[in-house]
């Protein structure tokens, strides 16, 4: 099996179990391809090189497979990096509460043995794409968890026309307004009171953050819905962010949203259930006496 493996450089409290890790797949006769960022860091801080056959420069490769080793801030980079090749990632956990790399480092290698024996499901899941009337945002003007439009850090609250396919839906007057996908409910969405939303439903949730108004509530939308915003704000500009990747564009600036024409692929332990990740990540399953 071809393996691509992208991965953050915050690696000091699991290298040990990174290079372990590494290594058993090499015993298994898989052929590691490796971003060359990742490699390069692996370099400077193991005994000795990682065993790696080729190395990746740019988004230019292909694999069976796909790994994310950190968080999910890496793992929403692992799906920018695997694009709309179709790829399935599995997220292997060395960062913190882990939604999308959801596999325990120390569980890695009998994972990759399920999923070499496809002894696992994959789960597709639905983009956001922006488009920015006049403006070239970003190279990947796409996003697994949400679009945030908000105010400049010193900048009054903004004001946010929505439409949704062509109808006028609200103005919000706010700090901001999140669109979220379902994998992203669980995310910024969640923190500002939004619902959290199972993974594969065919949803939108637009939240705003701080409203001026307590009527504006979250509100979930058809994925086959276009949103349209224009944001005006006594400053001269507003920011959008990207699953974290931050812009800044002028004041009255329209963007569209709408969903991606592919998916990204999740690969997910065989019997895993939503319901029992919201248990484990979010203690629901902790008895209360």
């Amino acid at each position: 099996m071809r393996i691509a493996i992208y991965g953050n450089q915050y690696q000091n409290e699991h290298l040990a179990e990174v290079a372990s890790f590494l290594d058993e797949l090499s015993r298994r006769n898989v052929w590691i391809e490796m971003d060359s960022s990742f490699y390069n860091y692996l370099c400077r801080v193991l005994p000795s090189p990682p065993p790696v056959q080729d190395t990746i420069a740019g988004g230019r490769f292909s694999a069976a497979l796909a790994l994310s080793i950190g968080g999910d801030g890496t793992f929403l980079r692992t799906a920018e990096w695997v694009a709309d090749k179709g790829i399935p990632i599995l997220g292997i956990n060395t960062g913190r509460l882990g939604y999308l790399a959801a596999v325990p480092i120390s569980e890695a290698v009998s994972m990759v043995e399920d999923v070499m024996a496809e002894r696992c499901q994959i789960e597709e899941r639905a983009l956001l794409r922006i488009e920015v009337i006049g403006h070239e945002i970003m190279q990947w003007p796409y996003a697994l968890n949400e679009v945030a439009v908000l105010k400049e850090e010193t900048a009054s609250m903004i004001t946010v026309k929505a439409h949704i396919a062509g109808n006028e839906l609200a103005t919000y007057l706010a700090d901001g307004l999140i669109v979220s996908t379902p994998t992203g409910s669980t995310g910024y969405n969640l923190s500002v009171g939004g619902p959290i939303v199972e993974p594969t439903a065919p949803n939108w949730v637009i939240s705003p953050i701080a409203a001026h108004s307590l009527t504006m509530r979250p509100l979930v939308v058809s994925s086959e819905a276009v949103v349209d915003l224009v944001t005006t704000s006594r400053a001269q500009s507003y920011r959008v962010s990207l699953d974290g990747r931050s812009v800044t564009l002028p004041a009255g600036t329209a963007i569209r949203l709408s969903r991606a024409p592919f998916t990204t692929r999740v690969v997910q332990r065989q019997g895993h259930t939503f319901a029992s990740t919201l248990r484990h990540k979010l203690l629901w399953g902790m008895d209360s006496r």
